[in-house]
């Protein structure tokens, strides 16, 4: 059985910017095919992940989340634990678990940054959708 429905997991911090992944994902993949959830951080997003992938719901899930250095923690070990959690949560689950989560090593909340990291998440979000269509059709030609 083929499925064609797809998770989009998104974190709440920086909404007004991780919003746009999804934007660029139903670009590609109808909207009506994917069901959105929403998580405070991005920390919370591979348990999530695995949740949904394990349900057997899903062609494929999709994790975005924008985490940057706030000066009070190290961002970077933050973003390194997320993309291992998704990363597991894929190869447990063998359902594609794909990350669109940014780190950027320059961030200022400014409205010139905070249009650059909008556009470029809308970019990732149709990267994410291609990279699941892109798995799903060779999974599908793998099986036959």
């Amino acid at each position: 059985m083929t499925l064609n429905r797809y998770a989009f997991v998104k974190a709440n911090w920086h909404s007004d910017i991780v919003d746009q992944a999804l934007v660029g994902f139903t670009e590609l993949i109808p909207a009506e095919q994917v069901d959105v959830f929403d998580v405070p951080g991005a920390f919370e997003m591979p348990l999530v992940a695995r949740d949904l992938a394990e349900s057997g719901r899903y062609a494929a899930v999709a994790a975005a989340a924008f985490v940057v250095d706030g000066g009070i923690y190290r961002h970077d070990f933050v973003a390194q634990a997320v993309v291992d959690g998704l990363m597991r949560a894929g190869m447990d689950s063998g359902v594609p678990v794909l990350s669109v989560s940014l780190t950027p090593h320059q961030y200022q909340e400014t409205d010139h940054h905070n249009a650059i990291y909008r556009a470029h998440f809308v970019e990732k979000g149709r990267e994410a959708a291609r990279a699941a269509l892109m798995i799903g059709k060779t999974r599908a030609q793998l099986a036959a």
